[in-house]
């Protein structure tokens, strides 16, 4: 062909207008040079077989963004359920080897997909990661020593403030030497003390914390960590299990005066011949944000009943205080896994936990979960809840399943509810799974009623004796430094005196904390009271509360009560108790007395 040619297509030439990468690769044209039919032939079948790699690419990345979704998918399974396989069972046994959710076939992924490289999403961490390291992460952060329920929770930021909490420990709690140290001290007092009073009281009733002992280094962790936040009281309601322990070994009572209890030589000034395990307390702690006063309520034999009892308490020390926050003053709710889930008074508590009139901004409460009632352990007898903390849900808890038998998982697991607690002002619930070591009380025998549950407890070291083995295993003390300090709580208890070493004496405590009960206790309820009041007074209380705004439009019916009452004032009507009731408040508050209302229709 020639230059002056104007058909591209004859002759073998491709036109530059039919396809710009076609003309650009066979021919120049600036120089219009001749190609060959065979060159023609192999260009269209080279373009041909490129136009199918990149199909076969295009597949290739559909298939990467659909296992992108399944492993977002992955993700969040395990936000959902992984609390389910995680290892929070000191004895052992999981309901749920295997939820199938949790799994990579689940989601169309396999062994092969491991090191491929998937964006995280809203995983706690930045970037992309192979699938590998991702899921190694959510079962590091959800199926380790503590197992999270959250994602029922109905407030986003609440979800994400856990996940990001979570997501970024991966399950450790990272702690100092110190931090490390405290806790195997807490364990060494707690199960000293259970040791003493079982070879020193035989058979003596007293609910035995033995199983539980994370309880102690708990609440420890629990009352120094609220100090940092500026909290100044604590009010702790228990019920018979621990109770001993946490008088001793967190509230600071003398071991002398609980083995005088024991013995009944204590002298006792208010006749209420009350057991040990029913009395309250009070003392003041040193913390590192100050003094914090702590009050454990008394409690009867009815469990659950000192629950609303002390969130009534929190709120009048709230109100005293000042504090509409709650940032000053915390309920703590000691319960026992049957308990929990089987008292109606826990549903009704929580249902008032959010309620104008009984808020106290979020209460922590702590299962002492031990898998049976008295003797009741199986779980189609106890209850028909997957958990005893289900009911907590209704109040969108956050619920911290936490293996007992590692005391590092519970002071990372109570750090992190306090601080939800005080920033969301929320209940929130740790779920410490352990066991009974001995029968409902010591004089028991429960290998009658749960012979393979206490055969698999025999064989159990204590948490103590665990976590020591940790300890020394680390490097953080030696054997001989752990005999030491077990030999110290020994020589502490038969010396009778206070085994905490940061309780404060009354001249170094906030008295601002330390309420005056004399104001509420009168000589006798049988004396005769004047409650009288001038007639100028009341007038003065009716001449408020008729008052109404000039541009308020009343309801015809209020209209009228109001009328009514502006007639009683002037004699001309007699007085009905709605008013009668109504002076009685105005006159109290003159006398600068609060009054609550408290009731469906008291507002009316």
């Amino acid at each position: 062909p020639t230059s002056g040619q104007t058909n591209g297509q004859e002759n073998g030439q491709v036109n530059n207008k039919s396809n710009g990468h076609v003309a650009g690769t066979v021919t120049n044209a600036a120089s219009y040079q001749e190609v060959s039919p065979q060159e023609v032939h192999d260009y269209f079948l080279s373009y041909a077989q490129q136009k199918h790699m990149r199909g076969f690419e295009a597949l290739t990345g559909f298939d990467h963004e659909r296992k992108q979704v399944q492993v977002l998918q992955l993700i969040n399974a395990f936000r959902f359920r992984g609390h389910q396989i995680a290892n929070v069972n000191p004895l052992g046994s999981r309901r749920e080897s295997n939820v199938a959710e949790l799994t990579l076939a689940y989601h169309e992924l396999s062994d092969s997909d491991l090191d491929t490289v998937f964006e995280t999403g809203s995983l706690a961490v930045t970037g992309s990661l192979p699938l590998r390291e991702i899921y190694q992460l959510v079962q590091e952060t959800y199926c380790g020593s503590v197992g999270t329920e959250y994602m029922h929770i109905m407030e986003t930021a609440e979800k994400r403030w856990i996940q990001q909490r979570l997501e970024t420990a991966r399950g450790q709690a990272n702690l100092n030497e110190i931090e490390k140290i405290n806790i195997l001290q807490q364990l060494t007092d707690a199960e000293g003390l259970e040791r003493y009073l079982h070879s020193k009281y035989v058979g003596q009733k007293r609910f035995s914390l033995e199983g539980g002992e994370s309880l102690i280094p708990l609440l420890d962790e629990l009352v120094q960590f609220a100090g940092t936040k500026k909290i100044k009281e604590i009010v702790i309601g228990m019920a018979h299990r621990g109770r001993l322990n946490v008088l001793v070994n967190i509230l600071g009572k003398t071991p002398d005066e609980l083995f005088s209890e024991f013995e009944g030589t204590k002298q006792v000034s208010e006749l209420t011949g009350d057991v040990k395990y029913h009395l309250g307390f009070a003392s003041d702690m040193d913390t590192p944000g100050g003094p914090v006063h702590l009050a454990l309520a008394f409690n009867p034999s009815h469990l659950e009943i000192v629950a609303p009892v002390v969130e009534g308490s929190v709120r009048a020390r709230q109100w005293h205080r000042g504090d509409r926050e709650g940032n000053e003053v915390i309920p703590v709710q000691i319960h026992g896994d049957a308990a929990f889930s089987g008292q109606g008074v826990v549903m009704e508590t929580l249902q008032m936990s959010q309620s104008r009139g009984y808020l106290t901004h979020g209460t922590v409460h702590i299962i002492i979960n031990n898998q049976i009632g008295f003797t009741t352990s199986a779980q189609q007898d106890a209850r028909s809840t997957y958990y005893c903390t289900d009911v907590a849900k209704m109040v969108g808890a956050p619920i911290f399943h936490v293996n007992a038998d590692d005391p590092e998982a519970v002071t990372m697991v109570t750090r992190l509810a306090l601080d939800f607690r005080n920033l969301f002002k929320k209940d929130v619930v740790i779920d410490m799974v352990c066991y009974r070591r001995h029968g409902h009380n010591e004089a028991d025998e429960p290998s009658a009623t749960q012979p393979m549950m206490y055969k698999k407890i025999h064989a159990l070291d204590s948490t103590k004796e665990i976590y020591t083995k940790k300890i020394i295993k680390d490097g953080v003390l030696t054997q001989a430094q752990c005999d030491t300090m077990t030999r110290s709580v020994r020589k502490i208890l038969e010396s009778g005196e206070c085994v905490v070493p940061h309780i404060l004496p009354e001249s170094e405590a906030d008295l601002s904390t330390h309420l005056d009960w004399n104001y509420f206790v009168s000589d006798s309820i049988l004396k005769d009271v004047d409650t009288s009041v001038p007639l100028d007074r009341v007038r003065e209380v009716a001449k408020v509360f008729e008052q109404v705004p000039e541009d308020f439009q009343l309801q015809p019916r209020v209209e009228k009560i109001v009328a009514d009452r502006l007639k009683m004032t002037a004699g001309a009507l007699s007085i009905d108790w709605g008013y009668a009731e109504l002076m009685a408040y105005g006159t109290l508050l003159l006398d600068g007395y609060s009054v609550r209302l408290s009731g469906q229709d008291s507002g009316r």
